[in-house]
């Protein structure tokens, strides 16, 4: 038996392998859930019921894929690029201080540009953190997987620094939170009575807008010749330092509008649990999603609806909802056996 490289990949078959990853990963884990004492079946129901059955669960699902949309974007350009950026944690808190700064009005702005700036000072701040770790690579051959995630950590710090200090909220009672964000500066809601904000519609804008630009542009040309062969797309006289600082500065600066919106849209101000891992998730749906930006929206939804399904199931029946990560995991193995199958065949 051996694997040869397919000359092409049937449509069908780009569709299929996914879907069949998701099946085959909600079949093994089957199993725990049977050992945990669950019924199967009805475990599965409450889980999918819980992610789209109702009006509310829906909206949350929504709300929860909005910012691994943007992380998943932030991963997959920077993957097709062979620029391994890990560090989507820090700058989606780098993002989420910098629409603090200027939308809690400790940077003097006049209100009706206050908005517009907070989108672009969140993007901005994750897009300049991002620079970093790029020009290292590039200038000192450093290996940005560990510069990107050692500067999580350090992120981190500096945001509970700024929160127990210039931007803590004087009526916290001295707990580490910013102030809130001024109603001028907030998403609006997109359905009434929900969490469901326009940074879903951001999110689902810059999915379009990325895959038109790596589809229709020069810059997604280069890109995609510098990610698939980096010698002859340097021979071909494509600027490669060049095409790696822009997708440095793309990448940073989804994962700040991951930032932007979970403090402007949903939460309302800073604290240092903004993310539940919303950076190293979005890895994940840029691996499920084959580093494809439409498919992006589609692998973030399901992780999302993984999750949100999971704790309403493990509320019903008394299982962990800890069963969400492993069929996240598992999905994440299939996918890559799915991924396999796309660009292999096997010979006798």
């Amino acid at each position: 038996m051996r694997l040869e490289p397919r000359a092409s990949t049937a449509p069908w078959l780009n569709v299929a392998a996914p879907l069949g990853a998701a099946l085959l990963a909600l079949l093994i884990c089957a199993l725990p859930l049977a050992l945990a004492g669950a019924d199967v079946p009805e475990a599965y129901r409450l889980m999918l019921a819980g992610s789209v059955g109702t009006r509310f669960a829906l909206t949350e699902t929504l709300t929860r894929a909005a910012p691994l949309i943007l992380t998943g974007l932030a991963a997959a350009i920077a993957f097709r690029a062979r620029l391994w950026n890990i560090g989507a944690e820090g700058q989606l808190y780098l993002g989420a201080l910098a629409a603090v700064a200027v939308g809690t009005g400790f940077v003097p702005v006049p209100g009706f540009l206050l908005l517009p700036l907070v989108v672009v000072a969140g993007a901005l701040a994750g897009a300049l953190w991002m620079l970093g770790p790029a020009w290292l690579r590039l200038r000192f051959g450093v290996d940005e997987v560990v510069t990107t995630l050692l500067s999580n950590f350090i992120v981190l710090l500096f945001v509970g620094m700024m929160l127990e200090g210039p931007l803590q909220d004087p009526m916290s009672l001295g707990w580490p939170q910013s102030a809130p964000i001024l109603d001028e500066a907030s998403l609006p809601k997109l359905v009434e009575r929900t969490r469901l904000h326009f940074g879903l519609v951001l999110a689902l804008a810059a999915a379009i807008l990325t895959w038109l630009g790596i589809q229709r542009t020069r810059f997604g040309f280069e890109l995609r010749a510098v990610g698939a062969n980096p010698d002859a797309a340097r021979f071909a006289g494509i600027a490669e330092r060049r095409v790696m600082l822009k997708v440095a500065l793309f990448s940073g600066a989804m994962a700040g509008l991951a930032g932007v919106g979970e403090v402007a849209g949903l939460k309302g101000y800073l604290t240092q649990d903004l993310s539940p891992g919303y950076g190293y998730a979005g890895i994940v749906v840029a691996t499920l999603a084959q580093l494809g930006p439409i498919s992006v929206v589609a692998s973030a939804i399901f992780i999302a609806g993984v999750f949100v399904g999971a704790d309403s199931m493990s509320r019903a029946i008394g299982v962990s909802s800890y069963i969400a990560n492993l069929i996240v995991a598992t999905a994440l193995l299939t996918m890559l056996l799915a991924g396999l199958v796309t660009r292999y065949r096997i010979r006798r």
